[in-house]
């Protein structure tokens, strides 16, 4: 009788990436963000999102939601930006997280929020309230925004004037990246606005839709033309459905990677 070597099963591949905290910034006692490390092998397209999270307590199965990556395709590291939850599930958790310690990252990005989705146009709109700003820090860091379009507009809806996170990025300091920062300089407006508290330009994005004064304020043309604006939408559920149906009044029509369109949309992610 000869002893046969039992060779174990090989081990499942896990679905999720195990990734360093290289910093953490937070900006008000609502909002943080974080950069991790980009695994060599990771590939998206700017503005998609993926799954983050941390492992379980306990035992317990990992909690993941989803979140747009806020770095362009391009970065060496990843950056999300996330809102604080008390309670949430995972939020509660993720907003305690230090440098060096280990975050949880799916391995297949995805979404809607991408060049891919909208056809050829002049001018480039990026509506988005809290959180939902952060799929517009990797489109508008993209070289190829600013091949596709003329001018790109980032809209930032907020209840205070402290929740303006990225302010003083989308004001300056995008003007001095290496590879885009010539292009932004001469293409990008940022328009923020504020619901709650005094502000140049307050109130909710759609209300200065309706009302004009948003294009008066940029000097373009009032209302959307499908024939030179392309939108895309990410934040609460209320503006998205109140802007779609603005946009839909002014002949523009929805978009998705299967058939391009003039505009597209996401929900912003909570929890």
């Amino acid at each position: 009788m000869t002893d046969v070597a039992v060779s174990s099963p090989p081990a499942k591949a896990s679905p999720f990436h195990e990734l360093e905290v290289l910093s953490v910034h937070h900006w008000t006692e609502q909002l943080f963000s974080f950069r991790i490390a980009r695994p060599a092998d990771f590939r998206f397209r700017s503005g998609e999102f993926v799954m983050i999270g941390l492992p379980g307590e306990d035992g317990a199965k990992p909690i993941l939601r989803a979140y747009s990556i806020a770095s362009p395709h391009w970065d060496e590291e990843l950056e999300f930006f996330s809102i604080k939850v008390p309670d949430g599930p995972l939020t509660s958790r993720l907003q305690k997280i230090q440098v060096g310690d280990t975050v949880l990252m799916g391995k297949k990005p995805t979404g809607t929020l991408v060049l891919d989705a909208l056809t050829g146009g002049d001018r480039l709109w990026l509506i988005g309230t809290g959180t939902g700003l952060a799929p517009w820090l990797s489109v508008a860091r993209d070289p190829d925004t600013y091949s596709r379009f003329g001018q790109v507009i980032v809209c930032h809806t907020v209840r205070n004037v402290a929740d303006l996170a990225y302010r003083d990025f989308f004001t300056a300091g995008i003007h001095d990246d290496p590879l885009i920062g010539d292009e932004a300089k001469a293409q990008l407006s940022y328009y923020p606005t504020v619901t709650r508290e005094r502000f140049e330009t307050p109130g909710r994005i759609t209300d200065r839709i309706k009302s004009g004064d948003l294009f008066a304020d940029l000097g373009l043309p009032i209302g959307f033309s499908p024939n030179t604006d392309r939108v895309m939408l990410c934040g609460s559920m209320a503006m998205i459905k109140e802007t779609g149906e603005l946009l839909e009044s002014y002949g523009l029509k929805e978009g998705s990677n299967a058939e391009p369109g003039d505009y597209v949309l996401e929900r912003a992610f909570v929890g």
